[in-house]
Formats: C-alpha cells, structure tokens, sequence
C-alpha cells in the first residue's frame, strides 16, 4: 500500500495543496482552495469531473479478457485505467454484473487501483466510487459482506435507532472496501401497491415514517464516513411504471407533492444528504414542459435548490435508463441535466458520445464553463469532506476486520428479527390452537416450498433452502423444494404430494395476483389438510389473494437474513414485533382496506 507521502505526491500538487488543511470545518469552508484547484484544471479535466461510469472488470489495469473486450466494445478502451486517463472522469460506480464486486479484498484492491490511475494522471483527483447498495433486494456487494434488511422490513420495525444502526454498519463495510458513496436511501413514499420499481425498496406508505426512517439511515452513512443519495426526486412511489423501461407519469397534484413526496425530501435535507439523486419521470403539475424530473430545471433549480433550499450534490439516476431517453437522444440528455441544475452524470450509455456532447455543448456557449464549475465545485466539496484528499486509498488488512464480521452479522439478524410481520394467525375453529408457533414435537417434519428468486447479489439463497436449513438448526427436520413463481400443474403436484409427507407445509410467495399459478398452488396446499405457513418474500400485498390461509407473515425480502428472522418467528424463537408500514387492500377492492398500517399480531 502507498504511504500517505505518495498518495499525496501523486495528485501532482492538486491534492497535496488540498491536503494542508485537512477536509473538517463547515461544508464551504475550503472553497477558496477548491476554486483555486478549479482554475488550473483544464475544460476535458472539468468536464471528466461530473461524469460517473460503469467499467467492467474486478482490477483497474488486469481485467478478465471478456471484460476487457466489453470495455472496448461499449466504451473505447481495455481497462479501467485507460478510461480513466481518457475521460477524467469524477466517479465509477461498481456493478455485480460489471464483475466489479467479487468479494471484499477484491474490491478494495480494485477501489486502490482506481485511485492509483487517478491520482497518476497530471492533476490527478481522487475518485468518488459507488454502488447501490440499498440492501434488501437492490444489492451490489453481497456475501461475505454483510446482507442487512431492506428499507420496507426496516419500516416494518418502525425505529430509528435500527436504521442508523443500518446505516452506519453498512456504511463501514462500504468505506473499508474504497466505495465511498451509496446511492441510497430510498426516500420515496410506496403509495401504489402496484409500483413495480420501488415497493419494498421504500419505507413506507406514510410520509412522516418514511422521512424520520431516511433520516435516521443518511445520519447512521456518515456516521461512517459515506455519501449517501436520498431518491428518487421529486418521489418515484405512486407508478405503475418502471423507470428502467418506460417513462412513468406521476400524477399528484402541486398540494399532494407537498403533502406526500416532498416530506422525506425536506428531511433528507435537513439531515445533510451529501447528494440527492432526480428519479426519471414526469410530474405535470410541478413541469408541465413534457421533460422528465432529470432534465427539469423547475424541478431541479426551482423546487430542489430553491424551494428545499439544497446545495449539495444532485445526481441524476442512472443515464442508460428509458424514462431519460424517450424524448431526446443520448447526446442532448446530459447537457439538459447539467442546464436543469444536476451536478453528476452517472453512467450514460455512451460516454463518448455523452462527454463530447458536454465538452461541445460548453465551447458552443450552450453551457458556460462558469456552470460546469458550480458543479465540479460541488463535487470537490463533497470529495474534500470524505477526507478522499488525505486518504484516498484503503488498507487491506482493515478490511476483514470490518467487512462480515460475526458482530456485525449478529447486528444484521437482530434488527431483522424486529421486521417480520404476522398478518394473519386465524384458528382452525373457535377454541382450536393458533397455527404459529410451529413447534417440533407437534410437526417435526416441514415441506418448504414456494418461489425462489434469483439472489440480488448472486451470493445468497435459494430461498427455499436457506429457509428449511434455517427451521432445521431450530430442531425441525425440513426438507425444500422449489416450485418457482409461476408453477406448472406438474410441479403442483409434485408439491401437494410432498405434502402428504409433512405435519406442515410452509410455502414462500412472491408478488401474488387474482388467478396466478402461486395462488392456485396455495389452494391446493391448503386442500390437503396440512396445516399451511406463507410468507411474503417480495410485497406484503399477497395476503390479500390468498384468504384461505391461516397464518401469513411478511418479510418484506428473500434474503438470507430476512428468511432467517421468519424461520426463528414461525418456531416461536422470537416474538414477532414487526408492524405494517403500508396498508393492504382488498384483492376484490384495493380501495377498502384489507389491513391498515401499523397491523401487525404477535404471540
């Protein structure tokens, strides 16, 4: 590992000049340096600045040769350090299906070359690195890192002391690999059940909870030395559509913004979020222009930094993403964001083309280099306060003594026991026994079956086993079997005479609809006269087209550490504390509600 002397020696100056003074004091503090810094870098240098990209590969100078092929194929060059030296680019977010996030050593040691070929270069800068790492089902970096409860389960738990907890142990591991910013929390408010891009990644439904949860979780990041990126602006919770695929149109009303979307924001705000990221859709009574909240300088300038009085880091989602690109093509996009206000690029499809068009656009008089400056001005602030100046690089053998460790995994499985939620634990008859807790003397043997999706990070699951490897160490003999989310009458079948082996049949759902094979799958397990546990791994929303079952939890993920909790809740191991954070309708008339926030039955 360098020694600080190099690292410094490194930036060429820049960095060594910046290092004097250290990165403490008040967020402005350091402009006069900062500017000074600005003016002796060169237009490409600023405008290499506000981009942030993918790159393939797990190293920053040896990728695997189909990585490297990939890099050249998408972005012009082999490795990582070459882009680097090319574009100057401010920032690289880590993917699992880039190969950025093999494990924790890994990552540090690919986060240090990065810096290494930054810090390299004439007037080197550190790097702002990143991921999603929402936890829950948006993970970036998985096992053995640690996996903590996503932010639906964290609102089913309703403390704020657990989402700082969150916050600033998922914040330490991040910090100990070199991934300084996370693009989290969600500060979106789930007010459609039918929301198919956030759901469980939100709180909640009620916007006051959903505000002091995303407070809490930003105050527990930097706690840890994180940026974190509250989102989706203006609030991306009442959609049918996914922003990845179309262009979601959110229809509130000026008053209902306020009422709703805007509270978490506000509160973000006032707690310090280093960046806020724009969501990708169209919001008509806050701009009715027809441009999408990335590319709205009302929404951006006027609501944001006026209305919110914001001034950090305003990054927009992520470029390649179709509710940016359905009006204009991938050269006007990032010249749009940068003139509606937004300060960071993150991963356009094309970065030539997006960085020519910037560099163009500012030669052109389109853009002034005066604006530009505002943001790379912003950006070296935020750098200047994660201390990337002083320490931009990470310590190896720091890194298994944070990442995974078993304190921070027993920190990890006890916030998770305090989200599982009961909804249902309805007697056969009156007078008869409730159906949970199971206990071993009474059904010894459990079926596990139901939907087992595809692990977030590829390093967790298959949900179905971990769940009866779970009920197994709690003195159960439980055996799996994956009938995935949409079962064929054959696998039904095998299903419901596996069932005639069991004293109980626990049954995994995910995203139930009125019809769909998992609820004709249901039935006919509960056909059999077998008593029947479900759990909702995905949206808590299936206990609504499933009636007939008797006892139902939710656990909000199919993640290890979510199943976990379930399993130690079903065999009474814990109590289950977790409370609805949003309401249930009815399948037959969403309207009237099934089950109100804040339901929640324990034992």
């Amino acid at each position: 590992m360098p020694s600080r002397r190099t690292v410094l020696a490194a930036g060429a100056g820049l960095t060594a000049a910046l290092a004097v003074a250290g990165s403490g004091g008040p967020a402005h503090a350091d402009d006069r340096r900062l500017r000074a810094l600005i003016s002796r870098m060169t237009l490409e240098e600023k405008v290499g600045q506000v981009f942030v990209t993918r790159v393939y590969g797990h190293s920053a100078t040896a990728p695997d040769p189909a990585d490297a092929d990939t890099n050249e194929a998408e972005l012009g060059v082999r490795t990582a350090a070459e882009l680097i030296d090319r574009y100057r680019v401010g920032g690289v977010i880590y993917f699992t299906w880039a190969h950025n996030t093999r494990d924790p050593l890994q990552i540090a040691d690919l986060s240090n070359g990065l810096q290494r070929a930054s810090l390299g270069r004439p007037r080197g800068l550190p790097l702002l690195i990143s991921t999603d790492q929402e936890h829950g089902i948006v993970a970036r970096v998985g096992a053995p890192a640690t996996l903590l409860p996503g932010a639906m389960a964290v609102g089913a738990g309703g403390s704020r002391a657990d989402a700082r907890t969150l916050g600033r142990v998922a914040g330490r591991e991040l910090r100990a690999m070199g991934i300084r910013q996370d693009y989290s929390p969600v500060a979106d408010v789930n007010v459609d059940p039918a929301n198919p891009v956030i759901g469980v990644r939100s709180f909640g439904a009620d916007p006051d909870a959903v505000a002091a949860l995303a407070a809490a979780e930003i105050r527990g990041y930097q706690d840890a030395g994180i940026a974190v990126a509250a989102k989706h602006f203006p609030g991306h919770g009442d959609t049918a559509v996914d922003s990845h695929t179309g262009f979601p149109v959110i229809t509130h009303s000026r008053a209902e913004w306020e009422r709703l979307d805007a509270v978490p924001f506000r509160a973000a705000v006032a707690a310090g979020a280093d960046s806020v990221m724009t969501g990708h859709l169209l919001v008509p009574a806050l701009d009715d222009s027809g441009d999408p909240a990335t590319l709205s300088r009302p929404i951006v300038t006027g609501l944001l930094r006026e209305r919110l009085g914001y001034d950090g880091v305003v990054v927009t989602d992520a470029l390649d993403m179709a509710g940016v690109r359905t009006k204009y093509g991938d050269d006007r996009v990032p010249v749009l964001a940068l003139k509606a206000g937004v300060d960071q690029l993150l991963n356009p499809p094309k970065l030539d083309l997006a960085w020519n068009a910037v560099l163009r656009a500012v030669r052109d008089g389109e853009l002034t280099e005066a604006r530009l400056e505002e943001s790379v001005l912003r950006i070296l602030r935020l750098k200047d306060r994660l201390g990337l100046f002083t320490e931009p690089y990470v310590r190896r053998d720091r890194v298994g003594r944070t990442v995974g460790t078993r304190r921070h995994r027993a920190i990890a499985d006890r916030l998770a026991e305090r989200t599982t939620t009961l909804l249902v634990n309805a007697p056969e008859r009156e007078g008869a026994a409730r159906p949970l807790p199971l206990s071993p003397r009474e059904h010894p043997r459990l079926l596990v079956v139901g939907a087992d999706p595809v692990s977030p990070t590829g390093t967790t699951g298959p949900p179905t086993g971990v769940l009866a490897a779970a009920l197994t160490a709690l003195g159960f003999t439980a055996t799996a079997l994956s009938t995935g989310t949409d079962p064929s009458a054959a696998t039904a079948d095998r299903a419901v005479a596996a069932a005639g082996a069991a004293d109980a049949v626990v049954v995994l759902t995910y995203n139930v609809t009125a019809g769909s094979p998992q609820q004709a799958l249901v039935e006919r397990l509960s056909a059999t006269g077998r008593p029947v546990v479900a759990v909702a791994v995905r949206n808590p929303y299936d206990v609504a087209h499933l009636p007939g079952v008797r006892a139902y939890l939710a656990a909000y993920s199919w993640t290890d550490v979510e199943l976990r909790a379930a399993a130690r809740v079903m065999a009474g191991a814990v109590r289950p504390r977790g409370k609805l954070p949003v309401p249930v309708g009815r399948a037959d008339d969403p309207e009237r509600v099934l089950y109100p926030v804040g339901h929640g039955l324990t034992y």
